[in-house]
């Protein structure tokens, strides 16, 4: 590689001292390990609404550049446009100086979001002025490395990474463990990481690390302007233009202190579509079109120890002592991504920080049935008392009593639906029935009395529609079965039991009927096809195939449908080499049956790819199909190839940084005592900032042998060559000490 140098005078230069200092270094801060990456990867993002005169600030967050080609990771509400961030412009600012405020250096957009999980990744696309980057001429950029969030455990340390203000200080660092884990239908036993640490709310979408440098989490709030604290906004503009900045101008949201963390799992497959720049497409129509609602509602809160599937296994109304799991059951309707919930726990009238959930995004359906609670965790003995609250508003409360001995009463458990075989069993998925006359359930029961009044409702579409009351006469523990068949049989639809033990409610659980009968799944989604095509007209008539070659524009999956209400979840899910790179739920909004639903990837690269069709969170339809060589290149995934080096030059006796230092990188094919400043020689030259923190702009070749001068006025030259970085090895921080001569 060539390189014009700039006028550097030719003088002896001090030399890298020698490859045993080139390790990793302990960070300059607090002795973190990688935390000047994770400091230097951290960016600000400016949400701003476009207007003639100049740009409104409309919201801010943190962001983390996930890659070198300008990938960032942040938090879907301080980007994705709502009601109350309603920018239409995406600002990014880097850390130039870690001592300093970031500077704006470019502009970004959108490249997926899930705004109900709150998280969102957008891409560096043009320069602060406007102008597009062309694709490889934005410089490499310092990126964090992403690890496992099923590693984190109760009472590890994190490291938060973030900006405590709105852009007017350098990123800042703080501290806390894990307190506990919260459980919600969408991301199981981890859906939120609690922790006591305080975090900033400009902080949110920015950085959760581990001991290891990383990133493992998202921190994130939902912000409830006018409703809360003042500290939930700031004025800083003058958006009326009346010469003032002042209450009457637009508050931009930043929330109080944040304790929530999303999980880095939530966000693998969003982060594994847009590294592989997969798109997808669903032709057809997937879900109905929004309208004005009614207010969120939530109704029938109840308590359950354990979840099956998404659905309580029994209800209680108190757990003996040293209980380890326990959930709040709730139904909700008229709920939207931008509904902020929050759940306030108390115990013997004292607020449980560890249990209660902070304001937070909605991340469910627009209504079902919800939980959220924890397990595997100690709840101590006392009096608690669950309240939720939407939208700053309290909504209902529930309590329950923890502690004393086990219950002895009778209790009805893990209901599961299906159809009765020619011997008369249970057949069946447990929560979807096919069209029929009659639908089964089965469930558990124990500590029954006989002469115990206990009953059954069913419900269709929220109505009831058959209830049997009777008194137990069979078994204290053991399973049963009953039944249901409305005249006219099964329609299409949401149902649910209820099951009652002398007036008390003790177990419930919903079901879907759908589709026709099969074995042992219903027949819902059918006649399942890949096709390459120019369009969606083409793909409907084109042949079906299960190998494509590399060279194709668009890889179409096609299905027909029966018997399947409007307004019935269901989900897409893609898969790319095993791995999830889309999955999406949506209501359904086509005619009760029908052929030939379209759905598209845009420009795949080889691979293994399939599609899976699930209702009710069951998988009832799945198919492969292979595209070139039935894997991804092996180089898909990298940004570039190499090591991007970064590291600080410090002073041997003072430990300090050693300012406006020239390093220069010199090519294999030379060592260092050959270097003449010529340009053949050069590979990359880099200057330290006032703190002594360095970064090369482009990466280093995996297992090359390089050299490093350094121009150093009063210092010994030392001489070194030959080290490298293997591929494991994507990121690279040493710490060079210069000796004063």
């Amino acid at each position: 590689m060539t390189r014009q140098l700039p006028n550097i005078p030719r003088k002896i230069c001090a030399i890298l001292a020698a490859l045993a200092l080139i390790v990793p270094a302990t960070a300059q801060r607090n002795a973190d390990p990688n935390l000047e990456v994770a400091t230097r990867g951290t960016v600000f993002i400016y949400q701003a609404r476009t207007s003639d005169i100049a740009l409104a600030l409309t919201c801010v967050s943190t962001g983390t550049l996930i890659s070198a080609d300008g990938l960032i990771l942040t938090n879907a509400g301080g980007v994705v446009p709502s009601r109350q961030c309603d920018g239409d412009a995406l600002i990014i600012s880097l850390n130039v100086d870690l001592d300093e405020p970031p500077i704006p250096k470019y502009r970004a957009e959108i490249v997926s979001a899930d705004p109900g999980l709150d998280i969102a990744l957008v891409r560096i696309t043009r320069e602060l002025d406007g102008r597009l980057i062309a694709r490889g001429e934005l410089p490499i950029l310092p990126f964090v490395e992403i690890g496992s969030s099923e590693d984190v455990t109760i009472d590890d340390n994190l490291i938060f990474v973030g900006y405590p203000d709105i852009g007017n200080d350098p990123v800042a660092i703080t501290r806390g463990t894990v307190t506990a884990f919260l459980a919600e239908p969408r991301g199981g036993s981890r859906t939120w990481f609690k922790t006591r640490a305080e975090i900033p709310g400009t902080m949110a979408g920015g950085g959760a690390y581990n001991s290891s440098g990383e990133l493992i989490g998202i921190p994130t709030n939902a912000p409830l302007t006018g409703v809360s604290s003042s500290t939930n906004c700031r004025y800083l503009d003058d958006t009326n233009r009346d010469g003032l900045v002042n209450r009457s101008d637009y508050c931009v949201p930043v929330g109080d202190f944040i304790s929530t963390i999303r999980p880095i799992g939530l966000a693998q497959s969003l982060i594994r579509g847009a590294r592989l720049g997969l798109e997808v497409a669903v032709v057809s129509s997937a879900s109905s079109p929004t309208s004005s609602t009614p207010p969120p509602r939530i109704s029938r809160l109840f308590f359950a120890p354990s979840v099956q599937g998404a659905m309580p296994a029994t209800v209680v109304g108190s757990l003996p002592a040293n209980a380890r799991s326990l959930y709040l059951f709730f139904d909700y309707d008229n709920m939207t991504s931008e509904t902020v919930y929050e759940l306030r726990v108390t115990r013997d009238g004292i607020p449980d920080r560890v249990f209660s959930l902070p304001p937070v995004r909605w991340s469910g359906d627009e209504q079902g049935m919800w939980y959220i609670g924890a397990r595997e965790q100690a709840w101590a003995n006392g009096a608690y008392e669950f309240t939720l609250l939407i939208d700053g508003a309290s909504a209902g409360s529930q309590q329950i009593l923890v502690g004393g001995g086990a219950d002895s009463q009778g209790l009805f458990s893990d209901i599961v639906f299906g159809t009765l075989d020619h011997a008369g069993n249970l057949i069946g998925n447990g929560s979807i029935v096919p069209i029929g006359n009659i639908a089964y359930a089965r469930f558990l029961h124990a500590n029954m009395r006989a002469g115990t009044p206990w009953s059954a409702i069913w419900y269709f579409r929220g109505t009831e529609f058959a209830r049997t009351a009777d008194t137990w006469s069979e078994e204290s523990h053991g399973s049963k079965v009953v039944s249901v068949g409305p005249a006219g049989g099964l329609l299409p639809g949401q149902y649910r039991l209820e099951l009652y033990i002398d007036g008390a409610l003790s177990a419930t659980s919903d079901f879907f009927v759908a589709g026709s009968q099969g074995r042992p799944l219903p027949r819902v989604f059918t006649n399942l096809r890949f096709v390459s095509a120019g369009s969606p007209s083409e793909a409907r008539i084109a042949h079906a195939a299960s190998s494509f070659p590399g060279s194709i524009t668009n890889l179409y999956a096609l299905f027909d449908w029966q018997r399947i209400e409007a307004g019935t979840p269901w989900t897409l899910r893609w898969l790319v080499d095993e791995q999830v790179f889309f999955q999406e739920s949506y209501r359904w909004s086509m005619t009760d049956s029908g052929a030939d639903f379209v759905v598209a990837v845009r420009d795949p690269p080889d691979g293994s790819y399939e599609i899976q069709l699930l209702v009710n969170n069951l998988l009832l339809a799945d198919l492969p199909a292979t595209i070139g060589i039935g894997q991804l290149p092996i180089d898909r995934f990298a940004q570039f190839e190499g090591t991007v080096l970064s590291g600080t030059v410090i002073d041997a006796a003072t430990q300090k940084g050693i300012p406006n230092i020239t390093i220069v990188l010199i090519s294999e094919d030379y060592a260092a005592s050959e270097f003449e400043w010529k340009q053949e020689q050069v590979v990359d030259l880099v200057s330290s900032d006032r703190n002594g923190v360095f970064q090369f702009t482009r990466p280093l070749a995996f297992d090359t042998p390089y050299s490093v001068v350094i121009e150093a006025d009063g210092y010994i030259p030392h001489a070194a060559d030959g080290f490298s970085f293997k591929p494991s090895q994507p990121n690279a921080n040493i710490t060079i000490e210069m000796v004063r001569g």
